[in-house]
C-alpha cells in the first residue's frame, strides 16, 4: 500500500535518526531521497553522484531519466544564511541550473543562481523535537515549492 503521507513519514525518520545523538549530514541523505521519490513515481534521486566541473553536489535528481537539478544538504539545523555565502554554494550557484539547498527541515530552492524560493516543512524545537510548521504541512505546497524546472 502506497504511503498516504511521504512527508510524515519523512519527519519521523529524521526525529528517529536525530534522536540517537549520532546523526549526520550524511544519515539523512536516504530519507530525504525516499521522500522527493515518494513525490513522484518518475524521479530518482542520486546520492553521491559523480563529480562534475564545479565541484561535487550531494544529490542528483533525474526525472524520466533526464537529470533535472541538484540538492547540495546540510546538516539539520545549520543556518542556511551562512551556507548560502559559502565558496561551495557560490560555486553551484553560479554554475547550476537548478540547485536545492537545504538543511532537511529548510528548503531553498534556486534557478540560475538566483533565489526564488524557500520553504520550511519544520523546525527543532525544545528537546530536540522536530515540529511541524503549518505552511509546510500540506503535500502539494511542498511539491509547489520543491520543484525543479516545475516538474518535482
Amino acid at each position: 500500500m502506497a504511503n498516504p503521507d511521504p512527508l510524515k513519514t519523512y519527519l519521523k525518520d529524521l526525529q528517529k535518526k536525530l534522536s540517537t545523538g549520532d546523526a549526520t549530514e550524511h544519515t539523512h541523505r536516504s530519507t530525504l531521497e525516499a521522500l522527493l521519490e515518494a513525490m513522484d513515481d518518475d524521479v530518482t534521486v542520486i546520492n553521491e553522484p559523480r563529480r562534475i566541473e564545479c565541484g561535487a553536489p550531494d544529490l542528483a535528481v533525474l526525472q524520466d531519466g533526464w537529470m533535472v537539478g541538484h540538492i547540495e544538504a546540510k546538516d539539520v539545523g545549520t543556518p542556511l544564511d551562512v551556507a548560502e555565502r559559502s565558496n561551495q554554494l557560490t560555486r553551484y550557484r553560479r554554475s547550476l541550473e537548478n540547485l536545492i539547498l537545504t538543511d532537511y527541515l529548510e528548503f531553498r530552492w534556486y534557478v540560475n543562481g538566483e533565489h526564488r524560493r524557500t520553504v520550511r516543512l519544520a523546525r527543532v524545537g525544545a528537546g530536540g523535537e522536530i515540529k511541524r510548521e503549518k505552511s509546510g504541512s500540506n503535500r502539494s505546497g511542498v511539491v509547489a515549492h520543491l520543484q525543479i524546472q516545475g516538474r518535482i
